[in-house]
């Protein structure tokens, strides 16, 4: 058994900076580690961009769960613009341009934001939503096409042929009661009552 000469609580000071100091040489090896596997600037090698890679897969996946489901369901303005940044900017990480932390937090503020603004959207529908992300345009009606709509959404006849094949089935404008070009692009028709 050993037996001390001096008692613990007559050197706090020492014991506190030889702790402190412990935990230093911890955290540098640790540092030193991740350097080494994720690496440091835009001197990368593919072994530590592809490890970065895996943890901005990692950090992506659950940005888009905290985002929900909307980001990549409905395609609107909103939902686009957050699909493109967060590509643009999770890259940054990936090659080593930007530091990684920020770009991760970057990331973090921009799907909140998104989440704020999809709920500004659900709950003032009305004016916030079609502020941000517009509102129906109808193109088609009563067996005509609506020209002046048609310019201001910038569609052509064949695109909405294009559309109405695709939501209707058919290519027969008499079975067309109305089209629509939707918030988010999208072009759908809707049939005549039979």
């Amino acid at each position: 058994m050993l037996v001390y000469k001096y008692d613990v609580h007559q050197f706090p000071n020492t014991l506190c900076i030889s702790s402190v100091m412990l935990l230093l040489v911890k955290t540098k090896l640790v540092m030193e580690i991740f350097i080494r596997i994720f690496g440091e600037g835009k001197n990368l090698d593919t072994l530590q961009m592809s490890c970065r890679g895996v943890v901005v897969f990692l950090i992506a996946l659950a940005l888009i769960r905290i985002s929900g489901r909307r980001s990549f369901g409905l395609r609107t303005p909103l939902d686009n613009v957050i699909t493109i940044l967060l590509g643009a900017i999770l890259s940054r990480a990936v090659v080593g341009v930007s530091p990684f932390v920020p770009v991760v937090v970057v990331c973090f503020t921009i799907v909140i934001l998104h989440r704020l603004f999809g709920w500004l959207v659900t709950t003032y529908h009305k004016t916030f939503g079609r502020w941000l992300e517009g509102s129906i345009i109808l193109l088609f009606e009563n067996g005509k096409f609506r020209k002046d709509r048609m310019k201001r959404a910038m569609v052509s006849e064949e695109d909405m042929l294009q559309g109405i094949r695709k939501s209707a089935l058919t290519e027969d404008m008499n079975k067309i009661d109305k089209v629509y070009m939707e918030r988010n692009g999208e072009i759908s028709a809707i049939r005549k009552k039979q």
